[in-house]
């Protein structure tokens, strides 16, 4: 298992549920790497840390220095694009929640 290397509080968090279809798996795969290699380039991003169970439940936790990172890659061209593949072949349903981090701890 792999945690996110935050800093401390405060930051933000992006939290994608998701559920998977059965549509087109190979291309899904792809892109999800790739949207993981690119959110890395962005100014802001902290980490990520994702999940999916084998009914395809999912839930991805993206963590950012600020609320205009979060909105400069929720603008980017490439990430808007993987949103709309998203919502018409991959996504049966999907909910973001944006949250502010006031305090974490975790055991070493």
């Amino acid at each position: 298992m792999f945690f996110a290397n935050t800093p401390e509080p405060p930051y933000y968090a992006c939290i994608f549920t998701s559920q998977r279809s059965d549509k087109d798996a190979a291309s899904y795969n792809s892109t999800a790497d790739f949207m993981d290699e690119l959110a890395a380039q962005q100014d802001g991003y902290l980490g990520v840390e994702s999940v999916r169970d084998q009914n395809g439940l999912g839930i991805t936790v993206s963590y950012w220095k600020s609320l205009d990172a979060i909105n400069l890659w929720k603008d980017n061209a490439a990430h808007k694009k993987a949103q709309e593949k998203g919502m018409k072949d991959w996504y049966s349903s999907y909910t973001t929640r944006i949250c502010k981090v006031e305090r974490d701890y975790t055991s070493k």
